[in-house]
């Protein structure tokens, strides 16, 4: 799979046959071996391990085990840290806007959703002529349509026109795309999250043992923050609230504790709408796509601290993220160390295990949970309850109907103990904003949502942030992520993005 341009991966029917081999199921998460290659793909167990193998990339490290969460440090909310030298130098180049075409990250966000969108085009191609049952059917390919519409959704957002294979690809295939428009992509995804609506089922109506799979309410929140984040106008603002509320009458809650959302005893909880599910076995090596162990807490503990299994120092915020919690907010402890902050299993912190005296700390399991490097079980939360309510707030203020965002808004700060609802009421529609903006900034921190967020601002948000934190290297050209010069060299169908 090296020599491949057209997102990043030639490929035949044989080889998405092949690649089912190590799809997971949702209950013992074991790899599946039972897709027969010989008499072709004919049973429903054959559809469950293919639409299983569509799931898998999400785990990797080019996307949610390592890429997706670097997007903070680009972001500016916190700086690699590591080991120096080499070590994550591919974010430090994107995160100092110095980095070139053929940067590493670039490359691996390109290439991430590359398998799973084949493996979706694969199920949406075959799985409708199946003769299995019409249910089951359904839902397969409702959360193919999902899948299919979250990996185009990263890449539009990141890279703007990419290729766009609709159909599975074959050796017969012309494999040479040039891009697609934003529109189509667009386009695509807004089909592709209104099917898988119409198709999925809701989290109530899974088993235990399909937990963590695609559901409708899922399909409803992707579909908002698409609304939120390409052309927003009036109408789309309005169907943000319908599906937000509608979200919210499915019985959605706010975890009781914010620090719930991120402990693998409680994940997939009341708040969970989807995540990225891992079961902390490396049967394989551990910085392989095999691994099924999560890479979050092992990369984020306090470099040399001893205080978790790993301690690789990644990802540690900066003093003016810090700066930005209020008196009184709970979720400061529950996020960040810093020199005086609540020990942790025992350990007191310090500052000097991190180049900027602080380190994340809303992911760090205790050894207990995760007594080495490699058996970390932690989720990945992609969408939760908090994200959604903050998406209606914002919808119903840009609607003009500013009092009625102070109700959402105001749900999200009393779980954090921020109980004063003076300090959302009467305000001005800008000043309304201001406080969502700082709201998902401090709620969301470190999932993986404040690049997107900042693209999508109004008012050049973006860049005048990243300004007024002394990175005046960022231009309009950053705001897209450029085409790695290896896809480009390989695809002369390809065109490069302006400034790179």
């Amino acid at each position: 799979m090296k020599n491949i341009s057209n997102l990043g991966f030639k490929i035949s029917n044989i080889i998405i046959l092949m690649m089912l081999l190590s799809s997971c199921n949702f209950l013992e998460r074991k790899p599946w071996d039972s897709v027969d290659t010989t008499n072709g793909f004919v049973t429903e167990a054959d559809a469950i391990a293919a639409v299983n193998a569509c799931y898998q990339p999400l785990q990797w490290p080019k996307l949610y085990n390592m890429r997706i969460w670097t997007l903070d440090i680009i972001a500016g909310e916190s700086v690699v840290g590591a080991g120096g030298g080499t070590d994550g130098l591919e974010t430090v180049e994107m995160a100092n806007y110095i980095a070139t075409s053929d940067n590493f990250a670039a490359l691996d966000l390109w290439r991430g959703p590359s398998p799973g969108i084949l493996r979706c085009n694969f199920v949406l191609a075959n799985v409708p002529q199946m003769n299995i049952d019409n249910e089951m059917k359904n839902r397969l390919l409702g959360e193919a349509h999902f899948l299919r519409a979250h990996y185009y959704f990263i890449l539009v957002r990141l890279f703007g026109g990419v290729p766009m294979p609709t159909q599975p690809l074959t050796a017969d295939s012309e494999l040479k795309m040039k891009r697609a428009s934003v529109e189509e992509i667009y386009d695509l995804i807004t089909d592709d999250l209104n099917q898988a609506i119409a198709l999925l089922p809701q989290r109530s109506k899974y088993g235990s043992k399909d937990i963590g799979r695609a559901t409708k309410e899922a399909a409803m929140a992707e579909l908002a923050r698409v609304y939120l984040t390409y052309r927003p106008d009036a109408s789309r603002y309005e169907e943000v609230v319908r599906l937000c509320r509608e979200i919210t009458a499915m019985g959605y809650q706010l975890a009781a504790n914010y620090s719930d959302n991120f402990n693998p005893a409680k994940q997939n909880g009341v708040e969970s709408i989807f995540e990225v599910q891992y079961y902390g076995k490396t049967n394989k090596d551990f910085w392989s796509n095999e691994n099924q162990s999560s890479w979050i807490s092992t990369y984020q503990g306090p470099r040399n601290s001893g205080m978790a299994a790993g301690c690789y120092g990644w990802n540690q915020p900066t003093t003016e993220f810090v700066g930005q919690y209020e008196p009184g907010d709970l979720r400061k402890d529950k996020t960040i160390f810093y020199t005086g902050c609540p020990t942790f299993d025992g350990y007191t912190y310090s500052g000097t295990w991190s180049t900027t005296g602080y380190n994340v700390r809303k992911f760090l399991l205790t050894k207990a949970q995760s007594p080495d490097y490699n058996t970390s079980d932690q989720n990945w939360v992609v969408t939760r309850y908090a994200d959604v309510l903050l998406m209606e707030a914002e919808a119903l203020n840009e609607l003009g109907r500013t009092i009625e965002a102070e109700a959402p808004l105001y749900l999200v700060r009393k779980r954090a103990g921020l109980t004063n609802r003076a300090q959302v009421e009467g305000l001005s529609q800008a000043q309304m904003r201001d406080k969502i903006i700082h709201e998902r900034r401090i709620e969301l921190a470190f999932e993986g949502h404040r690049w997107f967020d900042m693209l999508r601002y109004p008012n050049n948000y973006a860049l005048n942030f990243l300004h007024s934190i002394g990175k005046t290297a960022a231009t309009t050209k950053h705001l897209l992520f450029p085409i790695p010069m290896q896809e480009i060299e390989a695809n002369e169908l390809l065109t490069q993005n302006p400034g790179w």
